[in-house]
């Protein structure tokens, strides 16, 4: 990415005035890839509820005034939480701006002094699995059964 164009990239928090993008971004990447499931509704119509209320966090990455893209970071448990529902728009895909969405829930992680932060993915996302792993993300057993297409976990360890 051009310094200019990552300088134009602003990472910013969840507020409910634009909480709907969302949802929009979500729904695009997983009907694009997958299919829409009753978790995805209640999670992406919910977000406040289901993940910030819950001690989660959501970010958003802001482009020229428009949000392009976005990230949870979902609470597990006091130890863990889980990188999830990030997305890009298409039009900004390749643009680096899941890495720097990715890179801020790493560091809100850190902050947060937990031991370890997982992911649940599938091989067919190979862009975001690349990015993952260049990141220090490694593959660990899969224990989730709740979503089909979540046939591979992740994980970023912070404490040994």
């Amino acid at each position: 990415m051009e310094k200019s164009l990552e300088n134009k990239v602003k990472i910013i928090p969840f507020r409910e005035d634009i909480q709907h993008h969302f949802k929009k971004i979500n729904y695009e990447w997983i009907d694009n890839y997958f299919e829409i499931i009753d978790h995805d509704k209640l999670v992406l119509e919910n977000p406040k509820e289901e993940i910030i209320d819950k001690g989660g966090y959501i970010y958003f990455a802001k482009y020229n005034n428009e949000i392009v893209g976005c990230v949870a970071l979902e609470k597990v448990s006091d130890t863990i939480f889980e990188l999830s529902k990030m997305g890009v728009k298409p039009n900004y895909q390749g643009l680096k701006i899941g890495k720097l969405l990715m890179l801020k829930a790493i560091e809100k992680s850190k902050q947060l002094s937990i031991e370890s932060l997982v992911l649940y993915t599938n091989p067919k996302l190979i862009s975001a699995i690349k990015l993952y792993k260049r990141n220090g993300f490694y593959e660990v057993p899969n224990d989730q059964k709740l979503i089909k297409r979540a046939t591979l976990k992740m994980k970023l360890n912070f404490s040994s």
